[in-house]
């Protein structure tokens, strides 16, 4: 019986995972919230299921080293160059003014010492990829601009967990030896990251190569996963976090045109190590800690969200967004995300922080996850039903960057277009091919410049405020188009135009039924569907291909028009 204990242990634990996971799922939680809740539950604390910590502390390292070697296979230098600047500077800012706010709070308000105060501060830096993608997936937001704020910001936190993974050992070193021990790890780095390019380019290829020509899925994933687990040996011989080795490997092998092929493969085991990961973090967490320092928490809490959400709002503003967009990007990046968890581990494993600390930041991260939906939802609320009262009366927000065409009494009747992605951008591409005078009404600067390179007609502006709305002139306007995927920046626009002009002609563009069946009542004549036009789209091409008869095909089409938008 005692050999088994590690598989039962491993049973067990992927047993509890699946409930924990699937019970957050239904709840419309982030599955990681499951796991580390069910992990308290089988913990040594609580039921004490598991009693093998060792194998548990082993598939977890494995599912932190599988983590980071996917995010190597997944992020390259392009996809920083398409975040623009609110996602490098921006998130540079984020990650270094928070880092430091975290110091002065551990310093001054929790009097911890300089390495555990320094530690909180990487730690709180960091938000759930995991989480914020899941909370604007549910609310259709993936496209919208605080969406794409946050996922710009996301993939920098994402990549500095590296640098942070090495500056972890030296927190704990003595102030005398601290300048050479950082030289010497930068070199060690230097080396690593240099001998793996040169095996990427000539090594890798010709390795990946030859198991590929087997035409064996098992000899391919195997020879992925020593890479990975090689990689992450390397650097702990370098004296470096294995996290490093494995990102860098991920990153090299990115390059290659197998890349593809390997996130595949490792995908499916990087889930269910991960997963372990989670749970032996839950377990780690003792119930009784929760509440006999409930206080303490909440205090943690409180101080990390007023920083996060402090500080993100206001770097947003600061690149020139509007106030709402920055306040829901803020409350969408205030929570401590999953990586923050893998740098408390090892301050942990170092002894840098106490048991105390860790329990604290984990309780912390788990409460500030769970809150992350709520606080969005709040924000919104906030939004949809205070903010447009005092916006009827309140000053304009709206910068004209170019002199509306037709302001003059004898003008023709402009179209507006409210949002200016992909799809704003067409509709104007359109109109003016058309000879339609319009005008553009977008809050983010950078298609903003995308409008004025066009040389498009644009206000600078959030059209959810009924001032900018007036400088584009809707008073007057023939229709108003908006074009924002963001559905409650949808509503809330609809509702200030309707307002300002009761009688102008909406077209709104929605997502799910649901809004739709709200924009109708708002009074929507109109309504665009992307994802059932291209439905509609791909029906029309097949019933090409398939050659049926010309009025067979416009009766289908005519039953599925009406039926997507009856």
């Amino acid at each position: 019986m005692q050999q088994l204990d590690p598989i039962v242990s491993i049973a067990i634990l992927l047993a509890a995972a699946l409930v924990g996971g699937t019970i957050a799922h239904r709840l419309k939680q982030p599955v990681i919230l499951g796991y580390l809740v069910v992990g308290i539950a089988v913990g040594p604390h609580a039921l004490g299921l598991v009693g093998d910590m060792e194998i548990v502390e082993a598939a977890a390292t494995i599912g932190v080293t599988l983590l980071m070697f996917t995010l190597g296979l997944e992020i390259s230098i392009v996809q920083l160059r398409e975040v623009g600047r609110i996602g490098i500077l921006g998130g540079l800012l984020q990650i270094i003014i928070t880092i430091g706010f975290g110091i002065v709070a551990g310093i001054a308000l929790f009097h911890w010492s300089l390495q555990q105060s320094v530690l909180f501060g990487l730690i709180i830096s960091l938000s759930s990829t995991a989480v914020c993608l899941k909370v604007l997936m549910d609310r259709g937001e993936l496209a919208s601009v605080q969406g794409r704020i946050m996922i710009a910001i996301l993939i920098l936190q994402d990549i500095s967990v590296i640098f942070m993974a090495l500056i972890i050992p030296l927190v704990g070193q003595a102030a005398g030896n601290l300048a050479l021990t950082l030289i010497v790890s930068v070199g060690k780095a230097l080396l690593f990251i240099g001998i793996t390019i040169v095996t990427g380019r000539w090594v890798l290829p010709w390795l990946l190569g030859g198991v590929g020509g087997f035409r064996s899925r098992e000899l391919f994933l195997l020879t992925v996963l020593v890479l990975c687990l090689g990689a992450a040996v390397s650097t702990q011989i370098f004296g470096l976090s294995i996290v490093f080795g494995a990102f860098i490997v991920g990153m090299v092998l990115r390059e290659t045109k197998f890349v593809h092929q390997a996130l595949a493969e490792i995908t499916p085991l990087r889930d269910i190590f991960i997963s372990l990961f989670f749970v032996s973090l839950g377990m780690l967490l003792d119930p009784a800690f929760l509440a006999d320092n409930w206080t303490a928490i909440l205090l943690v809490i409180a101080v990390i969200v007023a920083i996060k959400a402090l500080v993100i709002s206001g770097i947003v503003l600061f690149f020139g967004y509007s106030i709402r967009v920055a306040m829901l990007t803020g409350v969408g990046l205030s929570q401590i995300g999953e990586f923050g968890f893998i740098l408390a581990k090892a301050g942990l494993g170092l002894d840098i922080i106490s048991d105390r600390f860790y329990s604290l930041i984990l309780a912390s991260a788990v409460v500030t996850m769970m809150l992350t939906p709520l606080a969005i939802s709040l924000v919104a609320q906030l939004h949809h039903r205070l903010l447009p009262a005092w916006r009827r009366k309140g000053p304009s927000m709206g910068k004209p960057e170019h002199k509306p065409a037709g302001a003059s009494v004898d003008a023709p009747r402009r179209v507006v277009i409210a949002g200016y992605g992909e799809v704003g951008q067409s509709i104007a591409l359109g109109l003016k091919e058309a000879h339609i005078p319009f005008i553009v009404i977008e809050d983010d600067p950078e298609r903003v410049a995308v409008a004025r390179s066009s040389g498009h007609p644009r206000i600078y502006g959030d059209a959810t405020n009924i001032n900018v709305l007036s400088k584009a002139d809707l008073a007057r306007a023939s229709a108003l188009v908006v074009a924002y995927p963001d559905p409650a920046t949808v509503m809330t626009t609809v509702k200030m135009a309707h307002h300002l002009n009761p009688m102008v002609v909406i077209l709104a563009r929605a997502s799910r039924k649901k809004e739709a069946e709200e924009l109708k009542r708002l009074g929507v004549k109109e309504l665009v569907i992307p994802e059932r036009e291209a439905g509609y789209k791909f029906v029309k091409r097949l019933l090409n291909i398939a050659g049926l008869e010309r009025e067979e095909r416009r009766r289908i089409l005519a039953i599925l028009r009406h039926d997507a938008y009856r």
